[in-house]
């Protein structure tokens, strides 16, 4: 059985909860070792893509391994955010009861769309209403980046990092901006330049008054 239906199985088998959608990690189902079985599986494959492209890989030296470098590039790279176990985070207690917002970024977002594989790239912007506990600031930057690392669509990694930090930071609210442009529209169908896409979510604080919503915009708008 190849590694990919051993995987599979198993997410099967683990029962109504466990899904391999595009976006989810399923890092709890990989055994030590077998991402590399992967690698060799998908380079396989993506050869076969490459061939019914009717791409001469035998005696183009541009594109001789190329089936091997796309393969480990998905696994360990572009979509790593779905094979890797979720980033160390330490919790500090809000000593000082600090109880007024915070912003952190912009933080770069390197993601991929589910429709067509293509790079979504931007910014995401996080607001905090702090609860008892605090984290890092760089930890936002590596809790970030494992949520965009996936296959996905904006609106559900915007939802997806608001879920993670609010997990992580038991914050009494949490404000998440992601802008970012789609390589679906600059590469291929309407081939624009010029549109980004907008999204964010609201939790807790931020939700419940207005004000703070407003003021995190106003701050996001002033940050390069």
């Amino acid at each position: 059985m190849s590694i990919s239906k051993t995987i599979k199985q198993r997410i099967v088998e683990a029962g109504p909860g466990h899904r391999y959608n595009s976006n989810d990690n399923i890092s709890e189902f990989i055994k030590p070792g077998e991402l590399d079985l992967m690698i060799e599986e998908v380079t396989g494959k993506f050869q076969g893509v490459l061939e019914s492209l009717v791409i001469d890989t035998a005696n183009d030296w541009n594109t001789q391994d190329t089936a091997r470098r796309v393969a480990k590039m998905f696994c360990t790279e572009v979509f790593a955010g779905r094979y890797v176990d979720k980033p160390k985070v330490t919790a500090f207690p809000n000593a000082t009861k600090y109880d007024q917002m915070y912003v952190t970024g912009p933080i770069t977002i390197r993601s991929t769309c589910a429709h067509h594989l293509q790079a979504i790239s931007g910014k995401a912007y996080v607001g905090i209403f702090p609860g008892d506990n605090v984290i890092g600031l760089s930890k936002f930057n590596r809790l970030i980046e494992w949520i965009a690392s996936r296959p996905t669509i904006q609106e559900e990694m915007t939802q997806q990092i608001a879920d993670l930090i609010e997990e992580e930071t038991k914050a009494a609210g949490v404000a998440v901006l992601v802008r970012a442009s789609h390589g679906c529209m600059t590469m291929r169908g309407v081939k624009e330049h010029e549109s980004d896409m907008t999204t964010s979510v609201m939790r807790g604080a931020f939700r419940d008054a207005p004000h703070l919503k407003q003021e995190f915009f106003n701050i996001v708008s002033g940050m390069k």
